[in-house]
């Protein structure tokens, strides 16, 4: 099964959150655990056991994991198995975003099936040209594979690039959005849900400069951060994709994971969001 079709079924079984295991050190802290591998283990994997088996997604940030070095990896690949065996899709946050060989050396090192790194989909910055993530977009077709492509953050400093306008007009933005809706034109016309996505702020407006509303229905999933703790609510999911929010994954990290280290407070807290998202259908 393609990505687009698996998180498909994620979300008709499992509602619409996506849930980040982003170990902070100050979450650790939170948690009584010291800032080491060890605090990093005991707080990643039971993160795993309390979200994994009841969310469609989980999303681990992957630089909380590398700043302990080959040994936070390890713990990183602990985390992707043990999500994926819990039933969940892994979405790995990486914000990779490179060109030619190295560019193919990020998207084997997780979409590769060989790869112990490997997820179901990655988040990828199309900020070096979109042409730059053509080995992503091939190696991923290869997989059955998504990405989740930048294309509206909610960081004070993205309108910079974003909203910037290119000679055939437009926004950045916007042209990010219109090359997933070609992307995902083969699963459009076989009436499946696409494998190519895009990152879109849970707390922005919906609107470019000059006022028009962006073009959301490229056929494509959507990772919306910024839910919940950082402010966004479902009904900015509803305001700000309309038609499309069916297709939105309002991702939560630490409003679930704050509820910590008790594994029943952690799935209460995502079955909770998870209820309050079923509006969006």
């Amino acid at each position: 099964m393609t990505f687009g079709a698996r998180l498909t079924a994620a979300v008709a079984e499992r509602g619409h959150l996506c849930a980040g295991i982003d170990p902070h050190a100050s979450l650790l802290h939170e948690w009584g655990l010291d800032d080491t591998v060890a605090g990093l283990e005991r707080f990643a994997l039971t993160a795993v056991e309390g979200l994994a088996p009841h969310v469609p997604v989980v999303k681990p940030q992957s630089a909380f994991y590398e700043r302990f070095g080959s040994k936070g990896i390890a713990v990183l690949e602990r985390v992707v198995a043990e999500s994926r065996a819990a039933g969940a899709l892994v979405l790995l946050d990486v914000k990779r975003g490179d060109i030619g060989s190295t560019s193919q050396a990020y998207a084997d090192a997780y979409l590769d099936p060989a790869s112990p790194l490997a997820c179901d989909a990655v988040t990828v910055s199309p900020f070096l040209g979109f042409g730059s993530l053509t080995p992503f977009v091939e190696t991923a077709r290869k997989h059955d594979a998504g990405l989740f492509v930048l294309a509206l953050t909610s960081n004070k400093e993205g309108p910079e690039v974003q909203h910037a306008v290119p000679d055939e007009g437009g926004t950045v933005a916007a042209l990010m959005l219109d090359h997933l809706r070609r992307l995902n034109e083969d699963a459009r016309e076989a009436g499946t849900l696409g494998s190519f996505g895009a990152v879109v702020g849970a707390t922005i407006d919906g609107v470019d400069p000059s006022g028009a509303a962006y073009d959301f229905a490229f056929n494509g999933p959507i990772l919306a951060p910024g839910f919940g703790e950082q402010g966004g609510t479902t009904a900015d999911i509803a305001r700000i994709f309309g038609s499309s929010a069916g297709h939105v994954l309002p991702s939560s990290s630490r409003g679930l994971l704050r509820r910590g280290p008790s594994v029943t407070a952690l799935r209460d807290a995502a079955l909770a969001t998870r209820d309050e998202l079923a509006a969006l259908g």
